[in-house]
């Protein structure tokens, strides 16, 4: 059974979408602690190389925050996985689900009560759905979403803004590596070889931003921007 959960938020320059992030994840944090009160949990938020007001809204959220200057998701996530590991010490790694989101995403309240019901059941990974800010896009880019992607099927794309995994397949696969981005799928391909059990999710869907020019050159916002309404090869 799980003991402990932590939740780590990279953020990099994301004042106007932090704050809701952070109070979402504030509120699944709540409904955790009122379905399993035998379970440890905490969020931590990094922030990288943030030159906007995301410090101050961060601060006032009243979350533990690591600072650090890399410009690197791979990185950020890995620092906050460090730090929420250390405030576990004397809890079996096996025991501590680590949960990641984005800070330009909106978790659902039920998030971490349903990994933690994943993880409870024998899963090691939760690879979780997202979907867009639908005010993001124009009338093509929606449309063409809906006709990809079916409600309640999970389609076991990984997104670092949707992404569980216990701490000690976290560990076996090497934790997260050092790359502006992609680090989510790396881990996530890394996990699989060391034997970790994997469960694709829709029961938790995170909405996300749905802008086109995103914080790094690939990403979601560049699948938004290019892929989404390109010709589907057949």
């Amino acid at each position: 059974m799980i003991g402990a959960v932590a939740v780590v938020v990279p953020v990099h320059d994301e004042e106007e979408l932090l704050g809701e992030s952070l109070a979402a994840v504030t509120a699944a944090l709540s409904a955790l602690a009122a379905a399993r009160p035998d379970v440890r949990a905490g969020a931590w938020v990094v922030l990288d190389a943030c030159t906007d007001d995301s410090a101050s809204i961060a601060e006032a959220a009243g979350l533990p925050i690591v600072r650090l200057d890399a410009g690197c998701v791979g990185l950020a996530r890995a620092a906050g996985t460090a730090a929420a590991l250390r405030s576990m010490r004397g809890i079996p790694p096996g025991r501590i689900w680590t949960a990641h989101t984005d800070a330009d995403s909106v978790v659902p309240p039920h998030w971490l009560v349903h990994q933690v019901r994943l993880a409870d059941a024998g899963a090691d990974v939760a690879v979780g759905t997202v979907r867009p800010d639908f005010r993001d896009l124009d009338e093509a880019r929606a449309a063409a979403w809906w006709r990809r992607y079916t409600p309640g099927v999970a389609n076991g794309h990984v997104h670092g803004a949707n992404l569980g995994i216990r701490a000690s397949a976290l560990d076996a696969a090497g934790g997260f590596a050092p790359i502006p981005e992609h680090e989510d799928v790396r881990l996530v391909e890394a996990a699989r070889r060391a034997g970790a059990v994997l469960v694709a999710t829709d029961d938790a869907w995170v909405r996300t931003s749905g802008r086109q020019r995103g914080r790094t050159p690939g990403g979601y916002a560049r699948y938004l921007r290019d892929d989404l309404v390109a010709p589907v090869e057949v």
